[in-house]
């Protein structure tokens, strides 16, 4: 039954994307392909929206880290909240850019605020790198549904090249409209089973009631609730929360897929209500979590002792088996619809800011088509990513936000500060990576700033070399520079 579950949801919402993904240009144009012809709507923008920053992370990844550590899963609310805080003051200035100079991509911007067409190559190398890392995030996830489905009759591996698969044909043929759709789907399924699971649980694991489960918790497991959470060792500080939760803040929307996602916007006013509204999203978390608590009251032990398992594997024992196909069918969407954002942001990227300023006379078809190709090929990188490497997926994800937090200085620098030149950007993400993965690196923060997310140190020297060298270089053009200027009044 929980087959037939899956497959129901899955092949709905791919027929549904494909039909929605196509109806408008038919996805000839690569304009339309990659930013909806900037014309969604509040209603649809907000599904977007939410599919990109709830995704399998936000049920599996925090739910797990519950599981295991308790308290670090408060992470969550802090940085959703925060980002929303950020995203309306810069994403309307992220629209405005594109339409003042029909920008499609993140480094479009960096090579027309800088006049560098190089800088739109460099930051748009580490752009690939970062979305790449994020795609693996997803495919861990759908490889974890994937056996949770098919159980042992399919392999880790198998299942994750499956799931890489089905995410190429997700916007393959239609763009950003597919995932838009998919991403609608999700956010309600994603509401049904929090609620549906969070309204039985408690009989599940012999509590009286949700609050119950919480002193539950804390009886069996003391300090659970409490920094740094199950581990006494663990640096998972009240200061890990915060320096953490301000690190995704400032890096959430300087991810290029949900920098190009604010040029899918028909108007500023969209994105600025969907920053108000957004938040309360966040309040899901608080049953995500309790899950995750639920989990680990019921003694659930995942395959390996994988924390990311560990939610698939308690509805798995504790609940009837059309339960756990509408989670597996879910879960399928929550990667699924963001991990093709991300693969179609890396093919825009690649065709436009890394091939086209070597080949200038690339058409719009060849360019269509070198973006699908691009983006096979990225994700069977991110496959090969997930079958190699291990780890949690908040881990995975602190690290994709550590990697494009090195171009955040370059990004809220360009509207507030005319002076930021393309040298000081350079320079700055020089330093940024320096601190960030040189092989002292980590053991030094570790010992001179005992409990900090390093992914804010380096942002912090990032930002500083770029002001102070750009103070010692030549200022970019006055057109360029208009267009950080112009875009302040959004």
């Amino acid at each position: 039954m929980k087959l037939a579950i899956v497959l129901a949801i899955l092949l709905a919402t791919v027929a549904g994307a494909m039909a929605y993904g196509r109806r408008t240009r038919h996805g000839k144009s690569f304009a339309d392909w990659a930013v909806g012809g900037r014309s969604l709507g509040t209603l649809v923008f907000w599904f977007m929206n939410a599919g990109e920053v709830y995704t399998t992370f936000a049920v599996l990844g925090i739910s797990g880290y519950a599981w295991a550590l308790g308290a670090p899963a408060y992470l969550a609310f802090c940085s959703v909240s925060m980002s929303y805080a950020v995203g309306y003051w810069l994403m309307p200035k992220i629209w405005r850019a594109g339409r003042l100079r029909g920008l499609l991509t993140q480094s479009d911007f960096f090579a027309a605020r800088y006049d560098a067409p190089w800088l739109g190559v460099l930051t748009g190398v580490v752009g690939i790198a970062s979305l790449v890392v994020y795609v693996q995030i997803q495919l861990v996830s759908l490889g974890l549904i994937v056996q949770l489905t098919l159980g042992n009759s399919i392999s880790s591996e198998a299942a994750t090249i499956g799931a890489g698969a089905l995410m190429i044909a997700f916007v393959f043929a239609a763009g950003v409209r597919s995932a838009a759709f998919a991403a609608g789907v999700k956010d309600i399924l994603m509401v049904v089973v929090v609620v549906l699971l969070s309204v039985t649980v408690a009989s599940k694991v012999g509590a009286a009631s949700l609050m119950d489960l919480f002193s539950m918790a804390e009886a069996k497991h003391p300090g659970i609730g409490k920094f740094p959470g199950l581990d006494a060792t663990s640096p998972t500080t009240a200061i890990w929360l915060m320096t953490s939760a301000i690190n995704i803040a400032l890096g959430n929307w300087v991810f290029p897929h949900l920098f190009q996602m604010s040029y899918t916007a028909h108007s500023a006013t969209a994105i600025r209500r969907n920053a108000i509204w957004q938040p309360l999203y966040s309040l899901a978390y608080f049953f995500i979590i309790l899950l995750g608590f639920a989990a680990l009251l019921a003694n659930t032990q995942p395959p390996g002792g994988n924390l990311n398992a560990a939610l698939l594997q308690f509805v798995s024992d504790r609940y009837p088996a059309w339960t756990v196909g509408l989670l597996a069918g879910t879960g399928f969407l929550l990667a699924l619809a963001p991990g093709s954002l991300l693969l179609l942001t890396a093919g825009s990227i690649f065709t436009r800011n890394v091939v086209r300023p070597f080949r200038p006379g690339l058409g719009e078809r060849g360019s269509l088509a070198l973006s699908r190709g691009s983006l096979v090929v990225f994700a069977a990188i991110a496959v090969w990513l997930s079958i190699s490497q291990k780890g949690s997926l908040v881990k995975i994800l602190l690290d994709a936000y550590s990697a494009i937090g090195m171009l955040a200085p370059g990004v809220f620098l360009g509207f507030l500060w005319k002076r930021t030149s393309a040298i000081g950007v350079l320079a700055g993400l020089v330093a940024g990576f320096v601190a960030l993965l040189a092989p002292f690196a980590a053991k030094f923060w570790a010992t001179a700033v005992p409990q900090w997310e390093a992914g804010l140190i380096a942002m912090a020297i990032n930002a500083a070399v770029v002001v102070v060298v750009s103070l010692a270089t030549r200022a970019p053009q006055r057109d360029a520079v208009a267009l950080g200027l112009q875009i302040r009044a959004a």
